[in-house]
């Protein structure tokens, strides 16, 4: 521990271990994050080397646009399922790999492998399993739910993203859950089981407050994945078909650099951060309240 008593000394301790931490913070995300700020209120193209100030024009062009507030209404559906889908079956498999069975160090493994896998890539086998494989047993054994590719029906097809991005992420969450199960004291359940506690009544009276941090990690986490999620929606449907499955962050996406509308579509995106910050916090604070000490 180093504990430099001269200014010299400190400064010399911050430019040895914080410098360039700080540094790549403030040029990889601080300064970025100012300039698209700054750009919100100019007509900026991307290529011309000047700009005008607009205001709040970009903001109000932002608000007016139906299809914005379409793809945020359907993003805050996919986000609502797919948090309540990927964290209540990543609970489950974390219950199921600390039972104690044999083998349930690989099953841990195998469960976290998706989420080892890049969302391109994901996006393209799993657009082979829902527009070939699924098809194939649907027309061989009658099943009418897979009787025609769900990519291609508007009504279904944001349900492949949501199968998708639960299968992605629910290894994860499974990890951060089981953590959690381990660092429950075993004297708790113990004493429970001999006082007659059933194993639900353990589960819901015991482990379940207790891992409240772990539930405030994984909620956050699968929040923010869902709102940010880009890349399983680009290579599994592009938006398709309608721009049914276009989610907000291809919407902002296309808008900047497909439609090359840089003003308006940093305008959307920082609508998207303040959305996303204020649930974000509100979902933490709740969940920090509710949090107990064993």
């Amino acid at each position: 521990m180093y504990q430099e008593k001269t200014f010299f000394g400190k400064l010399k301790v911050f430019g040895i271990f914080g410098f360039i931490p700080l540094f790549a913070f403030c040029t990889v995300i601080v300064l970025p994050f100012l300039i698209g700020i700054y750009m919100t209120f100019t007509d900026w193209n991307g290529s011309a080397s000047n700009s005008s100030y607009l205001g709040f024009v970009n903001y109000a062009d932002a608000v007016r646009d139906p299809a914005f507030w379409t793809s945020m209404w359907l993003t805050l559906k996919y986000v609502v399922v797919n948090l309540i889908l990927t964290n209540v079956l990543a609970f489950v498999l974390a219950l199921l790999v600390t039972s104690g069975f044999k083998g349930q160090n690989f099953f841990r493994a195998g469960f976290f492998t998706p989420n080892l896998i890049g969302g391109i890539i994901l996006g393209f086998v799993w657009q082979f399993i829902f527009s070939r494989v699924l098809v194939y047993f649907g027309s061989e054994f009658g099943w009418g739910l897979f009787s025609s590719s769900w990519l291609g029906d508007p009504d279904k097809a944001l349900w492949a993203l949501i199968v998708v991005g639960v299968w992605q992420n629910a290894g994860y969450m499974m990890l951060i859950y089981v953590a959690g199960l381990i660092g429950i004291s075993g004297s708790l359940t113990e004493a429970a089981g001999l006082d007659g506690a059933s194993w639900l009544r353990q589960l819901f009276s015991i482990k379940i407050p207790l891992m409240i941090p772990s539930f405030t990690i994984s909620l956050f986490l699968t929040l923010q994945k869902s709102f940010m999620v880009y890349d399983t929606n680009l290579s599994l449907t592009k938006g398709d078909p309608f721009r049914s499955t276009e989610l907000i962050a291809m919407h902002v996406y296309n808008e900047a650099f497909v439609n090359q509308n840089l003003g308006p579509g940093q305008a959307k995106a920082f609508i998207l951060f303040a959305i996303v910050a204020i649930i974000a916090i509100l979902q933490v604070s709740a969940m920090k309240k509710a949090e107990v000490e064993a």
